[in-house]
Formats: C-alpha cells, structure tokens, sequence
C-alpha cells in the first residue's frame, strides 16, 4: 500500500491584486495590535480563515490543487452543520510563490479579509517572510504547508505558529540513518533547495552520513537550469543522491540526469516526489520526448506520511474519495488535494477544541492543549504542545515501483536534535469517524 506524504475561494479562488499597503501590514506597522481574547473573522454563523499558495507560476503545479482539497472538506464539514454550528469559509490568496508576493496578499488577508487565522500558508521561503508579522499581530498561524524547524522548534518566539507534516530535520535523521545502516559504501552527494528546506534536511542527514558525503549542490528556486549542479555531482562520482527538492526541480533534475546518462540510485523528500506529478512535469519540460508518468521514478526512495491515491480501500481514502465526490471541483482526487483535505481535518479539530466561543488566543491554546492527541490519517503522532509546536513525529521509507511506494521501512519516530529514532505504530489504527467529521468529544 502507497502511502502519500506530502506536503476562495471564500469559497472561490482570490487572485490577489492591487498595491501593497502602505501604511500598515507585514512590512509595516499598525497602530494597535488586536486585543486579548480577539474574535477577528469570527461571527454567529461563520469563521472565516485564509491562506496564501501558488495559485500561478513556477510552483503551481500540484500545489495550486491543495486549496481545493480544504475547500472540499470544509464544504462537507458545512453541509453537516458546521462547527459549532459555524460555517468556515476559507479565502485563498495567490502569492505565486514568490515572498514578496506573500508579504502582499498576506497583508490582504489580515487587514482586508480580517481572517480568524492563517491555515496551511504554503512554502519555506514565502511563509518565512510573513510568520512574523503574523505572530506580531496575534493571528494563529496554523499548520503551515513546509516542513521547515521555524514552524514550530520556538513556541515562545513565534507563539502563534504551529506546523503540520514532518519537518525536514526528522526526514533528513531517518533517511541518514537508513543509508548509513543498508548503504554504508555509498558515495552520497546531495541536492538541495537553497533555504531551510535544504539546510533542515542536510543537517539530519550529516548526523549519520558525514563521511559518505562526497558533494554538496544547491540550486535556487526560480532558476530553473541546474545542469551545473547534477554535472558536478557526476563528476564527484556520487552513486546515491539525496534530493531535497520541490515537484519541478525533482523533474529538472531528472531530465538533466537523462542527457548526461548520470544514473545514480536517487532518493527525493516526501513534497516532491509524487509520481503523476513529476512524470506530467517531465513530459513538459521535455516538451514529450520524455514519456513513462508514473514509471519514470521507479527505483527512487522517498518518504510517506498519509495515505493517497494509490490505496483507494485504505478508510481514510475512502472518506476523501466520498467527499470529493460530493464536493470537489469536477477535477480528480490528486494526491495535493488529499493533502488538503487531511490538514482541513486537522484545523476542524482545532476549532473544535477551541469550544463554541473560540477566540484567536484560545485556538492556540487548544492546539497546544490537545494537539498531540488529535487523530487522523497520518502514520506517527503529532508532538503539539506548549513546548513543541513541531507537527507528525515520523514517516517511512519506500522505494517507488509503477507509482506504487513498497515499503523499506516501519513507521519511524523521532524529533529534531539527537532524538532517537524509534519504530512506532501508534497511529496504525486510526480510521475516520463513520460520518467523517472528528469527534469533538475527542479533542477538548
């Protein structure tokens, strides 16, 4: 079984326009922040919550359609009456993936919207332009769409932000440890996005592999040739590298490898690694003279962390399946939006312990309160807490053959720094509730 792992639209898609503020926002100052116990984006009737995504541009394949999964499962959540017999509406802003967009259509959000609070911003460098202003104007800033340490290792610097799926630090100790023990001869060479991503990853990795690593590349998100860099990682001799990458860089790195007949053993980060995906991309970038979807990342390693589309009879799926059926976009169900959906369910939990008067402080509260029991898809635990804001303890490793993740490992634990790493099954029994909404009695 394939487990997918990934990372108003009030209730229609928002492209954001206009000038940035002037005056006021995340580049600027406002006169007073909000006041304690803020009800901002809440009323009798509705909550209204935002988020920023690369609805265009060179990010927005796959991620564009995360969106789509919330908007699906809050429909549904909706059309059962809500929470606390509230309707969430979720108002998506484009950003592009371009930060300065994000600081943008984030001030939009907080000052125009006046949204409750921030759900699954997308992105390390985008969001980390923006989680600041977001703490310094009290707005809960949940579940961020990134598996950066920022999110969550400091709650007392940045007490509003909560991360979701595992960080890259826990991804980076896993995969290390598994080479180290199963591939103690190889010569590694890693590629990594040019940020926290990267250097979260490259840490975890360095705690076991140090002297396996023969070569370091980075690329720069936006600069899409990075022939330079496989090049040098063939010229080091690297016969097994560890790619830290987004969807399309997966691609281009893939291609570039195709032409210089470089055919290391390669592993890529659970966020870019989705087959469909990146074999679409392929396609593209090749302009069709790379064919084989799926069957192009045959041989590859990655990680997984919730189940997808490729398990249809796992209980999870089927809920999302039924919900997309009734509520999506007339598109089909994809791994992003499944991604979605399964962080939707995890805010739902939230303002469902918040109780029926919640309020931006008490959200938080909630989350650190009751958050590392919440149930759902995902294969390891949360850490949520008032000392941890760091999201789903652990994942596995797999190896992809015909879209399909064959299982190298059990489900592994740990946390960032010299935490163990510990096989876990904790979660294995979670399944949803029979009318797919969690039980509020479960998280207060």
């Amino acid at each position: 079984m394939r487990r997918w792992s990934r990372s108003a639209v009030v209730v229609t898609a928002m492209v954001a326009t206009g000038a940035l503020l002037a005056s006021c926002g995340a580049g600027g100052e406002r006169e007073e922040a909000p006041a304690e116990g803020s009800t901002v984006g809440i009323t009798e009737d509705t909550v209204t919550i935002g988020g920023h995504f690369p609805l265009t541009g060179v990010a927005a394949a796959g991620y564009s359609e995360i969106p789509t999964g919330h908007k699906a499962y809050y429909d549904y959540v909706n059309a059962n009456g809500g929470v606390h017999g509230r309707n969430i509406e979720f108002v998506v802003r484009d950003d592009a993936y371009n930060p300065t967009n994000t600081s943008q259509v984030t001030n939009e959000l907080v000052l125009d919207d006046e949204i409750f609070a921030m759900v699954s911003g997308l992105g390390t460098p985008t969001h980390g332009a923006v989680v600041d202003f977001l703490n310094d104007e009290k707005v809960p800033d949940l579940f961020v769409s990134s598996g950066s340490l920022q999110w969550g290792d400091k709650p007392k610097e940045r007490p509003f932000t909560f991360g979701w799926q595992p960080d890259y630090e826990i991804e980076g100790k896993i995969l290390g440890d598994y080479v180290k023990k199963n591939m103690p001869d190889a010569k590694v060479g890693l590629f990594l996005q040019d940020d926290d991503f990267g250097r979260d990853a490259e840490k975890g990795v360095r705690r076991f592999l140090d002297d396996q690593i023969v070569d370091v590349q980075r690329y720069t998100s936006g600069n899409t040739d990075v022939a330079p860099q496989i090049a040098a990682l063939q010229a080091s001799g690297a016969d097994l590298v560890l790619g830290f990458t987004t969807p399309s860089y997966t691609a281009l790195s893939q291609l570039v490898a195709l032409r210089l007949r470089y055919q290391p053993k390669w592993f890529y980060s659970n966020v870019g690694s989705d087959p469909a995906l990146v074999g679409s991309l392929l396609a593209q970038f090749s302009e069709g003279a790379v064919k084989g979807g799926a069957q192009l990342l045959d041989g590859v390693m990655t990680t997984e962390y919730i189940p997808g589309t490729d398990a249809p009879e796992d209980p999870w799926m089927r809920l999302w399946q039924k919900v997309w059926d009734a509520h999506g976009d007339g598109e089909e169900l994809t791994n992003y939006r499944v991604y979605g959906m399964s962080q939707a369910y995890t805010f739902v939990q939230a303002l469902q312990a918040a109780g029926p008067n919640p309020t931006r402080e008490g959200i938080v509260e909630a989350v650190e309160r009751a958050g590392g029991d919440f149930e759902g898809p995902a294969l390891a635990p949360f850490r949520f807490s008032s000392d941890s804001h760091m999201g789903v303890s652990g994942m596995q490793l797999v190896e992809l053959k015909g879209g399909v993740g064959e299982e190298l490992t059990p489900v592994l634990v740990s946390d960032i720094g010299d935490a163990p790493i510990d096989e876990d099954d904790s979660a294995a029994s979670d399944s949803p509730p029979e009318n797919g909404i969690p039980d509020q009695e479960t998280v207060e």
